[in-house]
């Protein structure tokens, strides 16, 4: 049998390794599309501080790893999918035939129309490529401006202070990480982060980037001031690498649809990662999430299943930890609430603490934290686990710091009940 997997980033090399476990004499085909071996987009940040090397962000170490494995790496684009010929036709005009398709192609920077952002000095913190660049202008005292501070520009910008820039972030929305953090918490990370030395434009847009004689852009936001920079960084938000299927009978919404097992509406054709869209059991929907552990789960359960080992996926991972400029904070689940629900938000605005928990029924669905690291493990498991609070919601109201009573007198007890049946 022959299994072809198309994306070369955790998801893939994750698949063909289980694969390979699995099925010893099937034929195994990677093809990613770039010319690094297979390697980490969340690793770069790591390379721009300079913590590791270019091969530190390599997935596998061993120079001959796929070829020990008989992991066929091949470089190429998917183009088109022809399930009635069960092909893969690839930039080069050349096709691929399969008897298993794993749908790995991750995502790509969703760059804004802006005038000017296709010229020099602007530059996306999404590939090796990109890390190249931005090392070679992103000195001491360069002039920076980052556009977007979500998840993954945060993280982008604690690699760019690192290095002594002049850093300036533009942010549409009223707050930092307004996809993951409440207007409290997300208040917070501004405060800290304008603290820490960065100007933190929220509530504005880029609307142009203009350059003349000089290699200094001008960056015009939409609240009327003007920024120079040496360098632009966007990092405005991702979507999903599913182009080369608009015309293939593989169903997709924002994402890859699959189903609990990771196949999409075509039988034998499998997607997983970021460019999946799979069942979340906190909220009961089809969801993308793009982080490294959803990508990874999935990528097993989809080989397990590719080689007839029947498995089911048990939901979709809602949690962002994110460490900006060293103010750690958190978010699961449905941390903006569910209609009908109940929530409390604790705020300690001198000690950069917040604490936000939403309940839906007698079960906590989703929470906002900015400095409660003792708490993540606790919030995680009461939010994924489904624990039914019983009386220790109204406690939980009255005093959300009693997360780690609530978790050992519930869960636990959850715990033993299920054993006893």
């Amino acid at each position: 049998m022959q299994h072809v997997i198309l994306g070369a980033g955790p998801a893939g090399v994750i698949a063909a390794e289980t694969i390979r476990k699995h099925a010893p004499g099937d034929t195994i085909v990677l093809i990613g599309d770039e010319p690094e071996a297979p390697y980490s987009r969340m690793a770069i940040p790591y390379l721009l501080i300079g913590n590791v090397g270019e091969s530190g962000t390599h997935l596998r170490h061993a120079a001959d790893h796929y070829t020990r494995l008989r992991i066929d790496l091949r470089r190429g684009r998917a183009v088109r999918l022809d399930t009635k010929a069960r092909q893969v036709v690839l930039d080069d005009g050349g096709s691929v035939g399969y008897d298993r398709l794993l749908i790995a192609t991750g995502s790509s920077p969703a760059t804004p129309p802006i005038p000017g952002i296709a010229g020099a000095g602007v530059h996306s913190c999404w590939t090796l490529a990109d890390a190249r660049a931005i090392q070679s202008l992103a000195g001491p005292g360069a002039r920076v401006v980052q556009m977007g501070a979500g998840f993954i520009g945060c993280i982008i910008m604690e690699a760019l202070a690192s290095r002594g820039v002049k850093l300036s972030v533009v942010e549409m929305g009223d707050r930092m990480v307004p996809r993951m953090m409440g207007p409290a918490a997300g208040g917070m990370i501004k405060r800290w982060c304008e603290a820490k030395g960065v100007a933190v434009h929220t509530g504005a847009r880029v609307d142009a980037i203009e350059r003349d004689a000089s290699p200094v852009m001008k960056v015009k936001l939409s609240t009327g001031a003007v920024l120079e920079a040496d360098l632009v960084i966007s990092a405005t938000g991702v979507k999903p690498n599913i182009g080369f299927l608009e015309h293939s009978e593989v169903k997709c919404l924002l994402g890859v649809l699959t189903d609990e097992h990771l196949e999409t509406s075509v039988k034998g054709v499998y997607a997983a990662g970021d460019c999946a869209e799979a069942f979340d059991k906190v909220s009961g929907k089809t969801i993308v999430s793009a982080i490294q552990p959803n990508a990874a789960e999935q990528a097993r359960v989809a080989a397990l299943n590719m080689v007839g080992r029947t498995t089911a996926l048990k939901g979709v991972t809602q949690i962002n930890v994110l460490d900006t400029l060293g103010l750690i904070s958190a978010s699961f689940g449905q941390w903006d609430g569910v209609p009908g629900g109940q929530s409390v938000e604790l705020v300690d605005t001198k000690a950069n603490r917040a604490l936000s928990l939403q309940f839906g029924g007698d079960r906590l669905v989703g929470c906002n934290a900015v400095g409660w690291t003792e708490h993540v493990g606790v919030m995680r498991g009461l939010v994924e686990g489904g624990v039914s609070l019983g009386e220790w919601k109204d406690k939980l109201l009255h005093d959300p710091t009693l997360l780690m009573e609530a978790y050992l007198a519930r869960a636990q007890a959850q715990h033993v009940h299920a054993h006893l049946k």
